[in-house]
């Protein structure tokens, strides 16, 4: 891969695109495109063909779509169904149509069945029946993996889906209606801990288990797809560790100094029992994650405090 090589990132001012961005720059990358969804909108079709008219990106890293938590995906299915469906069908087909021969889609664990064995292996795709919380989502993003894996086989491109766990970090979404757990977790928190450290009261019953993977990170896992022909089309991407969101709510409660109550309310839904990766195959590639959840709460709570007031929210 060039310096120079024309590199387009949908979704640059998210989480996770922020972070390509910025790694790509470090590493000497001179010609990043970026459209903000006001410039470009990726659900228009015709207004996708023509920004690829004009600009002939020789890459797509494709890091955009609709996301949100739980109550996010149960309030507004056909959106996020519908919406990432048109975002990430008009980027690949456009991208296959000018002839761009390398693509990296990025989806979520949430593509795998609800009680699949664990830890989740990449063959567990389409082997039983999904989450309800959040199926539309991973519907949409089942679709997206499996456009890639055709065009791999019937065109011989270079398109691979990577499927990170749970992200977190800088640029995170605080917004309490559409946020995940860990971003939410960090302003409950905070909040409470700013009035008198009130009690907090989390969903669910803390049991259910979740591993975490910094954003730098899985921007680092796309820099190495980007610089290396990866042998097959579907790639999990995480630390290979999880804890219960118990032991995570209270590591983020020690990380910002609350020092109240934690209620739980067991009437709100838990989710998946457990979710953790196999991420044997990036391994064996030789990518590994390098921040740990500690350190990664801890420089997530450092840039909220910085940007309290003006985090990014998710507009439903």
């Amino acid at each position: 891969m060039e310096k120079h090589t024309k590199i387009y990132i949908a979704g640059h001012r998210g989480m996770v695109g922020a972070a390509i961005w910025r790694i790509l720059e470090s590493k000497g990358y001179t010609n990043l495109i970026g459209k903000s969804s006001s410039e470009l909108d990726l659900r228009d079709q015709v207004a996708v063909q023509e920004f690829f008219k004009k600009e002939l990106p020789d890459v797509v890293i494709d890091a955009a779509a609709r996301v949100g938590g739980i109550l996010a995906n149960n309030d507004f299915p056909y959106q996020f169904l519908m919406e990432n469906m048109q975002i990430q069908n008009n980027l690949i087909d456009t991208a296959l149509k000018s002839n761009v021969d390398k693509f990296i889609f990025l989806g979520s664990s949430c593509i795998y069945p609800k009680f699949a064995p664990q830890p989740l292996k990449e063959d567990y795709l389409l082997t039983d029946s999904l989450e309800p919380t959040n199926e539309w989502y991973a519907i949409a993003k089942i679709t997206g993996v499996k456009t890639c894996q055709a065009i791999r086989k019937q065109f011989e491109k270079d398109y691979v889906s990577l499927m990170p766990t749970n992200l977190y970090g800088t640029h995170d979404n605080f917004d309490l209606k559409s946020s995940h757990v860990l971003p939410a977790m960090i302003r409950k928190f905070h909040e409470a801990k700013l009035n008198g450290n009130q009690p907090v009261t989390l969903w669910g019953s803390g049991t259910p288990m979740r591993e975490f993977l910094f954003v730098d990170d899985m921007a680092a896992s796309v820099i190495f797809a980007l610089e290396n022909k990866l042998p097959e089309h579907l790639y999990n991407v995480g630390t290979g560790e999880d804890l219960t969101i118990k032991d995570l709510a209270e590591l983020i409660q020690r990380v910002v100094g609350h020092t109240g109550e934690i209620v739980w309310d067991s009437s709100k839904p838990d989710g998946t029992p457990r979710k953790l990766m196999d991420i044997s195959k990036m391994h064996e590639l030789g990518w590994k994650h390098q921040v740990e959840l500690k350190e990664g709460i801890e420089r997530t709570y450092a840039w909220f405090l910085e940007n309290e007031g003006q985090y990014k929210e998710v507009k439903l």
